[in-house]
């Protein structure tokens, strides 16, 4: 997944204002107690941040990958 599509994704899934609000402020543990915007200017995958900020926020497996009905989810990491 590429930066890009991460911002489309939280676009399209929680919206655009409120999305980029909860990537910039919301402190996930997942992250190292981080918000998904710091991760990112830390070099962790946008992947990772993805399913991170979708856990927290209980977002169904099912409703993570937006309206593109032949997007596909990333793999997960190994051990996740």
């Amino acid at each position: 997944m590429r930066h890009r599509e991460l911002a489309g994704l939280v676009d399209d899934v929680l919206g655009p204002v409120q999305g980029r609000l909860l990537l910039g402020e919301m402190v996930l543990g997942e992250l190292g107690g981080r918000t998904g915007a710091a991760a990112l200017a830390d070099g962790v995958e946008p992947r990772v941040v993805w399913r991170a900020l979708c856990d927290a926020l209980g977002v169904p497996e099912s409703d993570r990958w937006g309206r593109d009905q032949h997007r596909q989810a990333p793999p997960r990491q190994a051990g996740r």
